[in-house]
């Protein structure tokens, strides 16, 4: 009786259900669900971990080796090609664009940037942090109420989350890049408006030239149709390997989307694990 119990709170995990607590030690070789999408995240507020400065250029990260490798166990298998979209030439970006040489000089010029009507109510820009060597780079729409008021990405619940799925795939936060397609916080969150994404749009490209991340992570349905430059919905862009230049993309559903709908947690699971093995040369 306590087997069925364990066996059927384990599936409402996998579902996206609410947090589940088990009484008792799981049956021998039974591995537990990854708490990363079984989970709700910590409370807002709670401490965030330091992200080191692009200043610092540390060796190009390698994610952290498990003896166990709990995100293998049933893995998808890597999907088919998708699109394949070529970066933008470094002149077209504008010369401001491309003649920086560093993340950090790409920072500064974001926190001035007025291109957009963005800059008139945001508090404070938010360019994007994270380790600039990585081999992993999160790309998601952008910044949030708390994201504008401490100018750090994915730091709110939805960024707690995702801090939550990439430690469960062996990536902390610390060894990944994350940035957003606009860096200023649109109005009540809304989606950005064409003009706003596009006048954006080349830090992003830039950001991605300096880092040279082995994957790209798309968070959700924004971020995966302006790096790819098609008006597709989610459904149509996950469950394939898209290429942007060289660099395989991958498209899943946005932190915040999960907090909404925890059945999406499971697919989720699923496209970032993909992009997990993609860090493997023996998968690519």
């Amino acid at each position: 009786m306590a087997t069925n119990r364990q066996r059927y709170l384990r599936q409402q995990a996998e579902l996206g259900g609410d947090e589940v607590y088990l009484t008792a030690p799981l049956p021998a070789g039974e591995p537990a669900v990854a708490e990363a999408v079984a989970t709700e995240p910590a409370p807002v507020g709670s401490a965030q971990p330091e992200v080191p400065s692009a200043a610092a250029t540390p060796a190009r990260s390698e994610p952290l080796a498990s003896g166990i490798e709990k995100w293998r166990k049933d893995a998808p298998a890597i999907p088919g090609p998708g699109l394949v979209v070529q970066p933008p030439e470094l002149g077209l970006l504008g010369d401001e664009v491309w003649r920086t040489d560093s993340l950090d000089q790409l920072a500064s010029m974001i926190h001035g940037c007025q291109k957009c009507r963005l800059c008139e109510g945001r508090t404070k820009a938010v360019p994007g942090e994270g380790n600039p060597r990585a081999r992993l780079m999160c790309v998601g729409e952008g910044p949030g109420a708390t994201e504008d008021q401490t100018g750090r990405p994915f730091v709110g619940a939805a960024g707690q989350l995702l801090d939550q799925i990439l430690a469960a795939i062996d990536c902390p936060r610390d060894t990944v890049f994350i940035a957003n397609i606009v860096k200023c916080r649109p109005p009540q969150n809304r989606k950005p408006l064409p003009d706003e994404a596009a006048a954006c749009l080349p830090y992003l490209h830039r950001q991605i030239a300096l880092v040279r991340p082995t994957v790209l992570l798309a968070l959700g349905g924004t971020a995966a149709e302006w790096l790819l430059g098609v008006r597709k919905s989610l459904g149509e862009l996950r469950n394939q390997v898209h290429r942007y230049g060289n660099i395989p993309l991958i498209v899943t559903y946005h932190p915040a989307a999960l907090l909404r709908n925890p059945n999406w947690k499971k697919p989720t699971w699923d496209d970032v694990r993909i992009a997990r093995q993609l860090l493997d040369p023996r998968s690519a």
